[in-house]
């Protein structure tokens, strides 16, 4: 199941942009409380679903040292904490160093992430994925594809916006 509000369009795309890579916290607090008070909503309908465990999309320490922080792991802290859900940000980890995403075709973005993601310790039956923004899939499918590894067996994923198309 995925949860994405939002497509990656203007005024979105502009707000993401300037909290990712300009470091603009102030333009994704709107977004995250309102992706927050979403989620509620959809997890009172569905109580059953709730995840036990927030998983951050991992990010490269060389990468998180450049930005100044992963935004994934920030959505996720923040939704933690208005949903009352425990984030597990060193439940998954990159094994090594790949090309950038942004600008790869679906294909490449898939063959990209092989073998990318590792599990480093348990997982619970249910987590929800957090990232910013979903492009083609690939990074999701990669991380679901170590959880379930791991022995997640219900996966969800949760992302301020997807791109359209």
């Amino acid at each position: 199941m995925s949860l994405i509000p939002w497509r990656y369009q203007y005024p979105v795309d502009s707000m993401i942009s300037r909290y990712k890579y300009g470091g603009q916290r102030k333009f994704a607090r709107p977004l995250i409380a309102d992706f927050a008070r979403y989620l509620g909503s959809a997890l009172e309908e569905r109580s059953n679903e709730k995840p036990d465990i927030l998983i951050p999309s991992p990010m490269l320490a060389s990468r998180r040292r450049a930005r100044g922080f992963n935004q994934a792991r920030d959505i996720a802290e923040r939704l933690g904490v208005a949903l009352s859900i425990p984030v597990g940000a060193d439940i998954l980890r990159r094994t090594k160093k790949v090309q950038a995403q942004r600008g790869l075709g679906r294909e490449a973005r898939l063959a990209n992430l092989t073998g990318v993601f590792k599990a480093c310790g348990p997982v619970p039956d249910r987590v929800a994925i957090v990232d910013d923004v979903v492009t083609t899939g690939a990074t999701t499918r990669a991380l679901a594809s170590a959880l379930q590894e791991a022995g997640a067996l219900h996966i969800q994923v949760w992302a301020l916006a997807r791109t359209p198309g």
